[in-house]
């Protein structure tokens, strides 16, 4: 059994059509007129223990619909959710114990208080034994350095620091599950490294099982094995992040160097992205051409003095699915989702 198993989820919002006109307040008291927006629909996956699954779509997709379904903050209209065996929503508390959350654009640190004190709320709150406490404080300490800012009021934090004390906070009580909303939106380089690798170090010395949502693919690469395309509330893919690469992103780029200016390179199936002096870059289907094809038709005519090969970036092939979904990858006349 695996430890997040989610069965055709469905969140549907419901919104008041209001009355305009001659006595429309009035009118307005008796309305039953709503229209609905689905926000979830019928989706289903699973997550087994220690996993890292990266789950991104573009804004309004259901991402964050999802994760509050998941971590019991909103109840579902249908569909079934278990997390370690419970039901988010109607085992609130004990599933609470089970799970650390982290939104982007929200913190659960106390605005006018060192993060410090925060932590010790969040202590009582959990009931965190002694032992357990330091010695998670003093870890978390080390590596999103704290002891540079604990003791700063939260409102006085840059954002990269907010999310470092946000994180350690959501760590404290050992949770098994951390849900991560956008941990690394707006904040620097520096800070998105550190971040990436407190997410990294947690899920491989703790097995703590993560659900990362994010706009920035490269979370996406240096994080996850595995990761789910959400959008308009419907699962498009559901596989690793190699198998999405080898299925959907077909084009190579072939970088060549020459001793010569590359003139009048036309070999088929294929096209010249540019030049740049003695170096040319070629692009080309790998299943109809291998990069081998292509060097041999590029040596009859010039000296080759170097050459790599490109593999497609997911954030291409992903913006081409947000694009125009999966229609034309379809095979046997449906669009395949991977099941992990």
């Amino acid at each position: 059994m695996a430890l997040i198993e989610v069965h055709n989820l469905r969140k549907e919002f419901k919104k008041l059509v209001p009355k305009t006109g001659f006595l429309s307040g009035i009118r307005n008291l008796w309305n039953t007129d709503y229209t609905s927006h689905v926000a979830v629909d019928d989706i289903s996956f699973k997550i087994e223990e220690g996993e890292l699954l990266g789950y991104i779509g573009p804004n309004g997709a259901g991402k964050s619909t999802s994760i509050k379904m998941m971590t019991g903050i909103l109840v579902p209209t249908a569909g079934e959710i278990s997390i370690a065996g419970m039901t988010p929503w109607k085992q609130r508390r004990e599933h609470a114990q089970n799970i650390g959350v982290v939104f982007g654009q929200k913190t659960q640190l106390w605005w006018d208080i060192p993060p410090i004190e925060s932590y010790r709320v969040l202590k009582t709150i959990y009931k965190i034994p002694d032992s357990v406490y330091e010695k998670n404080l003093n870890t978390f300490r080390d590596l999103l350095e704290l002891h540079e800012f604990e003791n700063t009021p939260v409102r006085q934090l840059s954002l990269g620091q907010r999310m470092r004390a946000d994180l350690a906070a959501a760590m404290l009580h050992d949770p098994r599950i951390l849900f991560l909303d956008e941990p690394t939106i707006g904040v620097d380089v520096l800070a998105k490294e550190r971040l990436r690798e407190f997410i990294k170090e947690i899920n491989r010395t703790r097995g703590v099982t993560i659900l990362l949502t994010t706009h920035d693919m490269a979370d996406i690469e240096k994080l996850c094995h595995r990761m789910s395309i959400i959008d308009d509330g419907k699962l498009l893919y559901d596989g690793s992040i190699h198998d999405l690469k080898s299925r959907y992103g077909t084009e190579r780029t072939l970088v060549i160097e020459l001793d010569d200016a590359p003139y009048a390179l036309h070999i088929p199936n294929t096209r010249v992205l540019r030049e740049e002096g003695s170096r040319v870059w070629i692009a080309f289907d790998k299943e109809k051409l291998s990069a081998s094809d292509v060097m041999m038709k590029v040596a009859e005519k010039h000296t080759i003095r170097d050459l790599t090969v490109e593999e497609p970036e997911i954030e291409s092939i992903v913006r081409e699915i947000y694009q125009s979904g999966l229609d034309r990858k379809k095979e046997d006349g449906h669009v395949a989702v991977l099941d992990v």
